[in-house]
């Protein structure tokens, strides 16, 4: 991890950020088609820039993670959830998805946030040991929630306390 920066995504890492999304994407994580031409912007009304932390390895971006609100309800204005993960197939095993993942818990914590949560495949296994050694537990399962590749696969809800 020496060689990993992380810093808030700029309007310029948007080319960069969309190339890692694409070329990511896999029924392990993703509930939504694959993306298809022309493709649509990274950063949306919703999700700009600075809601994004990314990784840069040797000065390369190789990652991203998005934090944001579960919700726009101000009862639960205390919570932040990562709502989008991604490394380059290039950086994985190098500590780079550690790197964000504790770089988001930080950041919400900055925000102050009480509380971290995320949704995560059933079948993702990778991403879940990630999360659970980084203290976030299972605090619910949908089962079955979407079929994918033939199969129906869990939704696990997972969180944390700061």
């Amino acid at each position: 991890m020496p060689d990993t920066h992380i810093r808030t995504a700029l309007p310029d890492d948007e080319e960069a950020l969309g190339r890692i999304d694409r070329a990511t994407w896999s029924t392990l994580h993703a509930v939504q088609p694959a993306p298809q031409r022309p493709y649509p912007p990274f950063f949306s009304e919703r999700f700009g820039p600075r809601d994004h932390l990314v990784a840069e390895l040797h000065g390369v971006v190789v990652g991203y993670i998005r934090i944001g609100y579960p919700t726009a309800l101000l009862a639960n204005a205390h919570v932040r959830q990562i709502l989008g993960f991604a490394v380059a197939d290039e950086a994985r095993g190098r500590g780079v998805g550690r790197a964000l993942v504790r770089a988001a818990v930080e950041e919400a914590r900055r925000q102050g946030a009480r509380r971290v949560t995320l949704r995560v495949l059933g079948h993702n296994t990778p991403a879940r040991t990630l999360y659970e050694s980084e203290g976030f537990v299972v605090e619910g399962v949908l089962p079955g929630e979407f079929f994918l590749d033939g199969a129906y696969v869990d939704d696990v809800l997972m969180g944390r306390v700061l």
